[in-house]
């Protein structure tokens, strides 16, 4: 999850456990950032692989040693207890390392013990909606309500709070658990991609045979079952050798195929699937959309347009918003 959200929750956290006493408020919040401070061993993390991201500080080794050192800082910098300074500490650190797990992010909870690595895949490793309410959550604590509103207002925030969280990460975890059993259900969707809305899954296959990629998948929202699908679109991963223009929908999937792995890594690596027409110029266009990176309606995707007039195609990527009405 993103770092606003970390510290948010880590916060809100803390304050169930030790109510509002700012130091450990403060504490807990940091630790709840801590873990991604890893992104500052990049360059040792070439030569010590413990040390990447999602290494070591996402483990309970990891948030362990930062709490003790927080247990020694912190009294001499704000008074109070090592004791609850570690609890605070060591619990901000656990709450980013389950809502990472709760992600397709996954972390190596016993480094250096066990390399073995856990996610839930329930949420996406960067949803837009947690993101801009942990934002503007900040902006209201701290900005508008700190020493402006009576102190029942600034309580009520928090619980509001509490229970957004709450309610969000339940509805997740109940549609996770939903979508899974209905993919082992009927056994054709091995893999399971939570989409931006809450309530909305992506089932996938993906297999390759003699060359060709077959991309299956259907949309699943929880309460209603599967609301679109199965849709399927299969090319082969090299071009073919064509001449002139596609007369197909078909013919143009299949020649901008090879097209858009080569020029997008995202396409090439996560599951996909195409779309073609005819655009108002005459034009077939032929746009490989990322399945898995995807935000406000729009996802990452190769177009590939194969000119009226026989040109070359012309190859462009960016966010587009697919024109299939389900996705």
């Amino acid at each position: 999850m993103d770092l606003f959200t970390h510290i948010l929750v880590a916060y809100l956290v803390t304050f169930g456990i030790v109510g509002f006493q700012p130091s450990y408020l403060a504490a807990g919040a940091l630790a709840g950032g801590l873990p991604d401070a890893d992104a500052l061993f990049f360059p040792l993390a070439r030569r010590f692989p413990i040390l990447r991201h999602h290494g070591i500080t996402h483990s309970l080794t990891g948030i362990t040693i930062i709490a003790v050192a927080g247990a020694i800082v912190a009294p001499m910098i704000a008074p109070g207890s090592p004791w609850i300074y570690f609890l605070v500490m060591w619990v901000g650190g656990l709450c980013h390392v389950l809502q990472d797990a709760f992600t397709n992010f996954s972390v190596p909870p016993f480094l250096p013990w066990s390399k073995r690595e856990v996610h839930l895949d329930a949420d996406r490793a960067i949803n837009f909606a947690t993101l801009i309410v942990s934002v503007l959550s900040f902006y209201l604590l701290l900005g508008v309500e700190r020493n402006h509103v009576p102190f029942a207002w600034y309580l009520l925030t928090v619980y509001l709070l509490m229970a957004f969280f709450a309610a969000y990460f339940a509805i997740r975890i109940a549609g996770r658990l939903r979508v899974g059993a209905v993919a082992r259900a009927l056994g054709d969707y091995p893999a399971v991609v939570p989409t931006g809305d809450p309530f909305a899954w992506v089932l996938l296959s993906e297999t390759a045979h003699d060359g060709r990629v077959r991309t299956t998948w259907a949309r699943y929202r929880l309460g209603r079952g599967i609301v679109d699908g199965p849709n399927a679109v299969e090319a082969p991963i090299e071009a073919p050798p064509h001449a002139g223009n596609p007369t197909s929908a078909d013919e143009a999937l299949s020649w901008s195929y090879g097209i858009a792995r080569k020029a997008s890594r995202v396409i090439a690596s996560t599951y996909h699937f195409g779309e073609a027409f005819v655009s108002a110029a005459g034009d077939w266009v032929a746009v490989w959309y990322s399945l898995e990176f995807t935000a406000f309606g729009r996802s990452s995707a190769v177009r590939v347009t194969f000119p009226a007039g026989g040109a070359p195609p012309v190859v462009k990527s960016a966010f587009y918003r697919p024109r299939h009405p389900a996705f």
